[in-house]
């Protein structure tokens, strides 16, 4: 398995596992957070609103960084549907993004290319800094970070802070010199936090965070799709507002630590046991496996339980870790989950330098 680095594509084997002493970056201007990419992904479409209601009450000083507020997919939004013609969020690689429109164009392609527009373009100077999008998984997924790229220190850095703040019982402060120091203050939301990592050059990324030059998806679950769960939108805004926390450590120029991190390698996707006449489902997830994302599988494990009453193992030699597990959006796309490798990487120390 190759991944996309500084140094072109290296083997997994490969990646950074040593410390790279200090990178400075980019200071932060601005942000983006978009809900409703997939219009019954419900937690994104009603906390855009609330982002803008909060702005409305407190101004523009309310966050560290000037904040645009989308509503990604106004018209699934509007029949809560995951999409319209075409899946939002499969529509930005530059190929499509570049694409003549026509009358036959599908609302998606056409909304995408209006997005690139207003948040990109893409790979260029003048897209927005950081992207957030917002979206909601039936499968039992915690929070879970989605990446591009291994070496991108701004995200891998805000994945960081986000399990310190989300899943440690304790909390980053500041000292005087850098994030290195530890509170016993307790969290609002206690979530598991993951990060998968995308083995796709940026140029054919097809989601909308690939659009800015730090793109992050949220994926929280589990959630019915057409459903708001208090404690799945909690976690949501939680979120949120933990990356505009962090943005603010980040543009006040002290150097904050790096560390290993534990990030999940994409693989590859699994199908369910299918006819091979009419390629309708013989089995569904089997009891042990269901809402166990991101669990180690080893040969034999059961995987899916036929309608006859048959268990299914897991027959690859290598331990991989499933996650998208009976994912509700997946069943037209051919997947009943995915596999990833498990692989830790170390970030580097890195601070914000002013242009």
């Amino acid at each position: 398995m190759l991944i996309q680095g500084v140094l072109g594509w290296q083997p997994v084997s490969e990646l950074p596992r040593r410390s790279m002493g200090l990178i400075t970056l980019p200071v932060i201007r601005r942000m983006a957070v978009c809900g409703g990419t997939h219009g019954n992904e419900l937690t994104g479409v009603y906390l855009v609103p609330e982002l803008e209601r909060q702005r409305r009450e407190k101004g523009d000083t309310l966050w560290p960084v000037p904040v645009t507020t989308v509503l990604s997919n106004p018209r699934a939004v509007k029949e809560c549907k995951r999409y319209v013609n075409k899946d939002l969020n499969r529509c930005f690689t530059s190929a499509i993004l570049s694409s003549p429109v026509t009358d036959t164009t599908p609302y998606e392609v056409q909304r995408a290319q209006e997005l690139n527009s207003m948040l990109g373009p893409k790979g260029t100077a003048d897209a927005t800094d950081i992207i957030c999008d917002l979206h909601n998984t039936t499968a039992n997924m915690g929070l879970t970070v989605i990446s591009y790229s291994h070496t991108n220190w701004v995200i891998m850095h805000i994945y960081k802070y986000l399990q310190a703040r989300l899943t440690d019982p304790r909390t980053w402060l500041l000292d005087s010199t850098c994030i290195n120091c530890f509170s016993s203050v307790e969290k609002i939301t206690k979530v598991p936090v993951r990060l998968i990592l995308l083995n796709i050059p940026i140029c054919d990324a097809y989601s909308l965070e690939s659009v800015a030059k730090h793109g992050i998806s949220l994926e929280v679950g589990p959630q019915p799709h057409g459903v708001v769960r208090a404690d799945i939108f909690n976690v949501m805004k939680e979120g949120v507002n933990v990356v505009l926390d962090w943005i603010q450590h980040f543009n006040s120029g002290k150097v904050i630590e790096g560390a290993e991190v534990d990030v999940f390698m994409f693989e590859k996707s699994v199908d369910y046991p299918r006819d091979t006449e009419t390629q309708n489902p013989l089995a569904v997830i089997h009891p042990q496996l269901q809402d166990q994302d991101f669990c180690l599988l080893q040969r034999g494990d059961p995987l899916f339980l036929t309608f006859s009453g048959e268990t299914v193992g897991y027959d690859e030699e290598e331990p991989l870790h499933p996650f998208f597990i009976n994912e509700a959006a997946y069943y037209e796309k051919g997947i009943a989950f995915h596999l990833a490798r498990k692989k830790t990487l170390v970030i580097p120390n890195i601070q914000a330098k002013n242009d």
